[in-house]
C-alpha cells in the first residue's frame, strides 16, 4: 500500500485541493483516519526517515571503530539498535497509542528486513525473471552493504528465494531482535556495566570471549576464531557440534561468512580501544534516551489527521554517536595530556 501510494494518484491529489478533500473523506469512511491506522503510517515514517539511515550516517564508526563488516547482518544490528531506542520512548506513550506505535514500528522493521533478505538470498539482476518492482526494497537502498553477484549471473535467477530459507533467516533475525532488546532493557535498568556488556555482545561481536590469542597454534594455517552461538537456531545443538572432529574448537575456527571473528595475534592491540568504544556507545544510548524522553507525547503522536503522518518528526532524529563534549572524549583527552 505504501509503495502504491507513490503513483499518479498521489500526484493528482496533491495538485487538486478538491480531489484531496474527496479522497480524505473516503479514506476516513474506510477507517484510514483511525488512531491505529494513523499510528501505523506515522511509525512507517519514523522507521524510514529516522532509523534505517543510521548505519550509513555513521558508517565510518561502525566499520572502522566497531570493526563490523559491510554485511546485511551488520546493517540489521545497527538498525535494530535504533529501532530499540525509539521503542523505549514509544512504550512510554499513553495506552493504547503506545502499543499501536510500538507494534507498527516493529512490523515495518521486519517487513523491510524480509524484503532485504529476499534480495540478498536471491539477487535480482538486469536479466532477472522477477518483476521490476522487486529491484527496490520496502523502504530505500543503502550503501552500507552490497548484494553479491546481483548483476554478474550468467543465467537469470528464478526471481524469488526459497520460502523455507527465507523463513529460517527471518526466525534468526527475530531471535536476534528479541535477544538484543532484552539485553539492552536489562542494561538500561541495571547499570552502565551491564549496558556495556550488551554493547560488547551485540555491536562488537563478542570478540575475545574465549580469551585473547597472542600466537597462532599453527603458523602455517591462517588464524581464525569466532564466538559460536550454541543456543540460536542457526547452529546445531552442542552435542552434535561436540561430536565432530575437533568439537567446539573446530567450529570456532570455521568461517561462517559473517565477517565477525576474534582479532588475529598481529592485531590484538585493537582490543585496547574496546573499553573506550563501549563507553562511547553506552553514553550515546543514555544521551539519546534522555533526549527522546524530553520530547512531549503530543509531538510524537502527531496531529492524527491524514496527510500529516510525517509532520514534526525532525526532533526525533538521532544525533552523532561520538561528540567532542562527551564524557568519553573528555576522558580520552585527559589520558593524552
Amino acid at each position: 500500500m505504501l509503495r502504491a501510494a507513490r503513483t499518479w494518484l498521489t500526484k493528482a491529489i496533491r495538485q487538486s485541493p478538491a480531489a484531496k478533500r474527496v479522497f480524505l473523506s473516503i479514506a476516513g469512511l474506510l477507517g484510514y483516519g483511525s488512531p491505529k491506522q494513523y499510528a501505523g503510517r506515522r511509525a512507517f515514517n519514523m522507521y524510514s526517515d529516522i532509523c534505517i539511515s543510521r548505519p550509513d550516517d555513521e558508517a565510518a564508526f561502525w566499520k572502522q571503530e566497531c570493526h563490523l563488516p559491510p554485511t546485511f547482518q551488520s546493517w540489521f544490528t545497527v538498525t535494530n539498535l535504533h529501532v530499540w531506542l525509539l521503542t523505549v520512548r514509544l512504550r512510554a506513550l499513553p495506552p493504547p497509542q503506545g502499543q499501536h506505535f510500538v507494534q507498527a514500528l516493529i512490523d515495518h522493521f521486519f517487513l523491510d528486513v524480509e524484503d532485504r533478505v529476499r534480495a540478498v538470498l536471491q539477487p535480482v539482476g538486469d536479466k532477472s525473471l522477477a518483476p521490476s518492482q522487486n529491484l527496490a526494497p520496502y523502504t530505500r537502498r543503502t550503501d552500507f552493504y552490497a548484494i553479491a553477484n546481483s548483476k554478474s549471473r550468467s543465467s537469470p535467477p528464478r526471481g524469488r528465494a526459497p520460502e523455507s530459507l527465507v523463513t529460517r533467516q527471518m526466525k534468526i533475525f527475530k531471535e536476534q531482535w528479541a535477544g538484543m532488546g532484552m539485553s539492552f532493557d536489562l542494561g538500561l535498568v541495571r547499570s552502565d556495566a551491564e549496558l556495556a556488556a550488551a554493547v560488547w555482545r551485540n555491536l562488537l561481536g563478542a570478540r575475545g570471549a574465549r580469551g585473547i590469542a597472542y600466537a597462532a597454534d599453527d603458523p602455517s594455517r591462517p588464524y581464525f576464531r569466532r564466538t559460536v552461538n550454541l543456543f540460536g537456531s542457526q547452529v546445531e545443538k552442542f552435542s552434535k557440534i561436540n561430536a565432530r572432529p575437533g568439537g567446539i574448537e573446530a567450529e570456532e575456527r570455521r568461517d561462517d561468512g559473517s565477517g565477525v571473528h576474534d582479532f588475529p595475534p598481529a592485531e590484538v592491540d585493537k582490543y585496547v580501544a574496546y573499553p573506550e568504544t563501549m563507553a562511547v556507545l553506552v553514553e550515546y544510548v543514555r544521551r539519546e534516551l534522555v533526549r527522546l524522553q524530553a520530547i512531549p507525547d503530543d509531538v510524537i503522536l502527531g496531529k492524527g489527521v491524514i496527510g500529516t503522518e510525517n509532520h514534526g518528526l525532525e526532533v526525533l532524529r538521532f544525533g552523532p554517536v561520538k561528540r567532542p563534549d562527551s564524557l568519553a572524549a573528555s576522558f580520552a583527552q585527559e589520558q593524552q595530556q
